[in-house]
């Protein structure tokens, strides 16, 4: 763990493939985790670097949904979409992503949320893009402190009493 309470966020550029893996421990249950990341009303109070404030337009985490948010700093949007290929409650969620400003570089992501006991999840995401440039160019655009602050604001609201609303199952749609 930090100095800071949290678990250390690791970021990693694969050598052989354009891909970033990204790995991080809760001290939450998957359900916790999971739950997190399928509640609009959840992602948006973490999602994304502290010096940014979050709309959803849609968020419909089921297999075959889609979503679109916006972040805005310093007033300007950067809007983000995607689709959800798979998602398997506490389990999965493979989705595209896309940063709209570059409507070309579409990564294909997966999070699977590991059970390690003792109510503490392991989450690792890849993110694979269609070329180590394409690769190289989401990792200088910021997206480190993007993933690590938003893992922060995470464990803040995984921490608070509000995490009530966490134990509630995701919607049937």
């Amino acid at each position: 763990m930090t100095a800071a309470g949290t678990h250390e966020t690791q970021i990693v550029a694969d050598p052989d493939v354009p891909l970033v893996r990204i790995t991080r421990e809760f001290d939450a249950s998957p359900s916790k985790v999971f739950r997190a990341h399928t509640d609009p009303q959840l992602v948006v109070q973490w999602l994304g670097p502290r010096s940014t404030t979050m709309r959803v337009e849609h968020y419909d985490c089921r297999t075959g949904g889609s979503y679109r948010y916006v972040h805005t700093s310093d007033g300007e949007d950067f809007g983000f979409r995607g689709c959800f290929h798979e998602v398997r409650p506490t389990e999965l969620i493979v989705q595209t992503f896309t940063f709209e400003a570059m409507p070309d570089g579409v990564a294909l992501e997966r999070l699977v949320f590991e059970d390690l006991g003792g109510g503490r999840t392991r989450l690792v995401g890849t993110s694979l893009v269609d070329s180590f440039e394409g690769r190289d160019g989401f990792l200088a655009s910021g997206m480190e402190t993007g993933v690590r602050e938003g893992y922060e604001r995470l464990d803040d609201l995984l921490g608070t009493d509000h995490s009530t609303h966490l134990k509630q199952p995701a919607h049937d749609h």
